[in-house]
Formats: C-alpha cells, structure tokens, sequence
C-alpha cells in the first residue's frame, strides 16, 4: 500500500492507494541514456486539420484613447439606446440588456461620443462582449 498526499481546490488529503487483486505489478521505468536509446522508428505525419471558419469576423480592435462599454452579464439586447454620432455623458444608458428576466441599463463609462454600436436588438450576449465604444 502506497500513501500519497493530494491537494484539491486549495484542501488536502491523504490517500492510501493499494494494488487490485490478480493484477501484475508495474515496474518503475528505467532511465535509457541518449548514447544508447535506439532510433526512433518512422511515424507517419498527417496534415493539421484547416481551423473552422469563424462564424463572424471578429470586430476591430477600438481606436486608441476610446472606452469598450461590455456586456457585465450573458443576456438578450432588448433596446439600443445610443446610435453612432451621439454624445453621451458618464452614466448615460446607452442600451438596456435582459438577463434573468429583469431589465438592466448599461450606462456609458465616461463622456464622450459614440463611436461604434456593436449589437443590435434581440442580439444574443456574454459576459465581457463589448457592446459599444465611446471616444
């Protein structure tokens, strides 16, 4: 019987492990040196898979000096308060995002002008999607 101490989430425990009935010891692998290690036989490479397409191209990065507005929560876009052009005072609300059947605003950040709206009503969102950029 061999006793180990294992560590899971952060606690600790002690743990006896024995062998099955009826089952073959295993030996302890033997170091082989360099010199001595025979060739190593010929695999057979194949290709990498092609990655899948992405379903959307990703949305370009912000432009320097700008704030992302993102998603704090996965929800539903219920209204687009805000449109391209618009100038909007911190704690504007530029959008309102359904999640778990209650209303929230998401409000801008920071003053400034509405550079990008990235989602439109009934969009489908995650946590830390960026939903508007502010410049």
């Amino acid at each position: 019987m061999s006793m180990y101490k294992i560590t899971v989430n952060g606690k600790s425990y002690d743990v006896n492990v024995e062998p099955l009935a009826g089952a073959a010891p295993v030996a302890a692998p033997q170091a082989v040196p360099a010199a001595a290690a025979p060739a190593a036989a010929p695999v057979a490479v194949t290709a990498p898979k092609a990655a899948p397409a992405p379903v959307a191209a990703p949305a370009a990065a912000a432009p320097a000096g700008s704030t992302e507005v993102t998603a704090p929560m996965p929800g539903k876009v219920l209204r687009v308060l805000a449109k391209v052009g618009d100038t909007v005072t911190a704690n504007d609300n530029l959008l309102i995002l359904e999640a778990m059947k209650m209303e929230n605003e998401i409000p801008a950040g920071r003053d400034g002008k509405v550079l990008e709206v990235r989602v439109n009503e009934g969009s489908a969102v995650n946590s830390g999607d960026v939903l508007v950029v502010i410049g």
